[in-house]
């Protein structure tokens, strides 16, 4: 197998992946303190991977696998 075909199939799968994929995590603030008492505040924040990333790798993959298969072999 030619190994633009391989970087190609990788391109598809990553590009796969960066459509699913959302990366979560938590933060924790305190927002009152008195004395040995304390009041924490928990948030959740999701960072997304832009679609039009996973996109690109997708049609970019599919046109490296495309143009391997079509040309010559050497």
């Amino acid at each position: 197998m030619k190994s633009s075909m391989v970087a190609g199939i990788i391109m598809i799968v990553l590009g796969g992946i960066a459509l699913g994929y959302n990366y979560t995590y938590t933060t924790r603030e305190t927002v009152l303190q008195v004395g040995p008492l304390k009041a924490v505040a928990e948030e959740a924040h999701t960072v997304a991977v832009p679609a039009i990333l996973g996109w690109v790798l997708v049609v970019g993959g599919v046109c490296v696998v495309a143009f391997g298969a079509l040309s010559k072999k050497s």
